[in-house]
């Protein structure tokens, strides 16, 4: 039983309250688990004691029931502040199934479907609030905020606050800026990947009133990681999915590999299907639904596939391409093997594809001039005046952008990254992909309006009696399931529900279908576009350096593979797997762990010292025969662990 005290801030007086509670007894009803997995519980006790807390925990490693518990266990509302708007959506489903109510507000809703929202979070009582960093900083939530009754803050994905991680992102920055807000209120930033650097600028960055952070080890013991040098990929891919049965990610860098290697994988009778951000929300569902059900057994994509999902019987990620970061590849490969059996991270390159990755990069990095080029395009292409645009969002289609002001798409999806980067603009995957209805009239006024308007009172009957809620929040519809409760064509209900909606009796947001781009400012004059010289080479640099640990991993073939990924992350001390493809080479000089760290420690001290021969260090040993020690010789010269200097003597290499 855990006995918590808040101290909270109502008209410039304070008030303590006790909660008696017990975590697990919550974790039980809501998650159906009887015991947190390592760290959680550390993290959530640090959360609830009022400390500021980095949780830093690998891929699957249940970062939600971190802040998800702490935020059940106390009064008052969650905010959860996520990019990611599509597992922001699932999470907020998830939570709603589970009667917990949550709700979501992003760049790109519409400003009525906006301010319910917020209503909901003041006077409904509402446990978690979604939101996007850029909608955090806006007026409709920092006006409001401190009447939600915030318990907590939670800061998702908390790399993205650091020019140093992988995924910087400036809206990150003006997080902390609510604290004035809230002083009282915790805040707890939660990520799977992040150097040591990238530690410390998260704390500073978010003003943790002092360091306190929780870093579970990165070594995944049950995951093996396998990489190859291979010029028939296709081959050996299909070697993978025939030995290692179960389910299977392939991940590829551009789209059309994902149908070409599905195609392929098909026709020699493994059971896949592909899954890109070109599919629309329907489709990306059904193929994502056939794989958690194991009805497709491989699923091959691009990075689009898997944030958020937790298939927890992944036995294979494989990787047909080069990813631009060690950080991204961990969490892609950490996707298999959740349920802690035995799965494998299998990398497969070609010399090639060393010099594909770094023009890939170079092209990710487009001139300022092009950058501008794009913005003023899609200012003119939708005829938004100098001045006007802030909050507006409008449909996007890249290909008929690109013909039309003859771009091409890899310059022109990089320049709007980094116009989304320097607060311009938002690029969303079809943010409102299922329409959404809400009655904005009271139940009283609704009966006058059915009476005074016979001819839609038997449509507005068929709408209350399918849905729930309407009165309090949006709520997701099916036209065609309306029309065919209410016996008409899907076009006369899209026709009446724009009537409803022009009477101001409902708001009617019809689905969308294709990406939108959200204005973040007013447009300027393409020539006030500021993208710093400085943070863009500044970006291009960390992206180069990312790169080439990436190249230094596949290319090391001396060193065991899950060292070099702890070591990247921070941990210098682990052991190796013995289960890799460095460590079964290691394992065929064929000394066991005690003979082999025996020879060690008995030659290092002599190497550390002075230079010697191969038959001078082979009389150093005692209790392993000669053979073994000049095994464990070549073992050393091969991992760098020894050199041979001038007079082709041996030497300790650094420390």
């Amino acid at each position: 039983m855990l006995i918590y005290r808040k101290t909270n801030r109502f008209q410039n007086q304070y008030f303590t309250y006790f909660y008696f509670v017990d975590i697990h007894q919550i974790l039980l009803k809501y998650w159906g688990f009887i015991s947190f997995r390592p760290m959680q519980e550390d993290i959530i006790r640090s959360v609830l004691n009022g400390n500021d807390t980095l949780a830093l925990l690998p891929t699957g490693g249940g970062k939600s029931i971190c802040f998800q518990v702490p935020a059940m266990t106390i009064e008052g509302l969650c905010i959860v502040v996520t990019p990611l708007i599509a597992l922001m959506r699932d999470q907020v489903e998830n939570l709603k199934k589970k009667g917990i109510d949550a709700v979501a507000i992003y760049s790109g809703m519409h400003p009525y479907e906006m301010e319910v929202a917020i209503n909901n979070c003041i006077f409904n009582k509402k446990k978690f609030l979604y939101c996007s960093p850029e909608r955090l900083e806006t007026d409709l939530i920092r006006l409001n905020i401190e009447r939600m009754g915030v318990n907590l803050v939670a800061v998702d994905e908390a790399h993205c606050i650091s020019q140093w991680g992988y995924d910087f992102r400036p809206s990150y920055l003006k997080i902390a800026e609510i604290r004035q807000y809230l002083p009282d209120v915790p805040f707890l930033a939660l990520t799977a990947t992040a150097t040591p650097k990238v530690v410390d600028d998260i704390q500073e960055k978010l003003n943790f009133k002092k360091k306190n952070f929780f870093q579970q080890s990165f070594e995944r013991k049950n995951l093996t990681y396998v990489v190859q040098l291979e010029e028939d990929k296709l081959k050996r891919l299909l070697k993978v999915a025939t030995n290692l049965k179960g389910s299977g990610i392939v991940y590829v860098r551009n789209r059309k590999k994902t149908v070409e290697i599905s195609d392929f994988l098909n026709k020699n009778s493994i059971r896949s299907d592909f899954y890109h951000a070109g599919l629309d929300n329907r489709q990306r569902a059904i193929k994502q639904t056939a794989w958690m059900k194991g009805e497709t057994r491989v699923m091959v994509s691009t990075n689009a596939f898997g944030m958020g999902i937790d298939k927890p019987n992944v036995r294979f990620v494989a990787h047909m391409d080069l990813t631009d970061s060690l950080e991204a590849y961990f969490q892609e490969a950490g996707r298999g093997g959740r349920d802690g059996k035995s799965a494998y991270a299998v990398l497969l390159f070609e010399k090639a594809d060393i010099m594909d990755a770094e023009k890939f990069l170079e092209s990710r990095f487009p001139d300022i001039q092009t950058i501008r080029n794009v913005y003023q395009s899609l200012g003119s292409i939708n005829q938004l005046a100098i001045g006007s645009g802030k909050d507006v969002t409008i449909d996007f289609d890249l290909y008929a952008f690109c013909s039309q002001f003859n771009f091409n798409q890899t310059d022109v999806i990089h320049s709007l990254g980094f116009l989304e980067k320097e607060g311009y603009l938002l690029l969303q995957d079809v943010t409102n992909a299922e329409s959404k209805i809400h009655f904005k009239t009271s139940k009283e006024d609704l009966y006058k309006f059915q009476v005074e308007h016979a001819r839609f009172d038997k449509f507005i009957k068929v709408l209350l009696r399918s849905y729930s809620g309407l009165f309090t929040e949006f709520v997701k519809i099916n036209e065609s399931e309306i029309a065919k409760r209410s016996e008409l064509k899907i076009e006369e209900v899209k026709k009446l529900l724009f009537a409803l909606d022009k009477f101001d009796i409902i708001s009617y947001l019809s689905g969308k279908s294709q990406p939108q781009i959200v204005y973040l400012t007013e447009r300027l004059d393409a020539g006030n576009i500021r993208i710093s010289a400085e943070h863009y080479l500044d970006r291009k640099k960390e992206a180069q350096i990312r790169l080439q640990s990436v190249i230094q991993y596949i290319t090391n073939d001396s060193k065991c593979r899950s060292r070099q990924l702890l070591e990247y992350f921070g941990e210098n001390d682990s052991r190796r797997c013995g289960r890799c493809d460095v460590c079964i080479e290691r394992n065929k000089i064929e000394l066991n762990e005690l003979e082999f760290d025996t020879v060690v420690d008995q030659i290092k001290p002599f190497l550390l010292s002075s230079s010697l021969t191969v038959e001078e260090v082979t009389g150093l040993v005692r209790s392993v025969n000669e053979g073994k020690v000049i095994r464990v010789i070549q073992w050393l010269l091969d991992n760098e662990k020894v050199v041979y200097d001038e007079e082709r003597k041996l030497r300790w290499k650094g420390k």
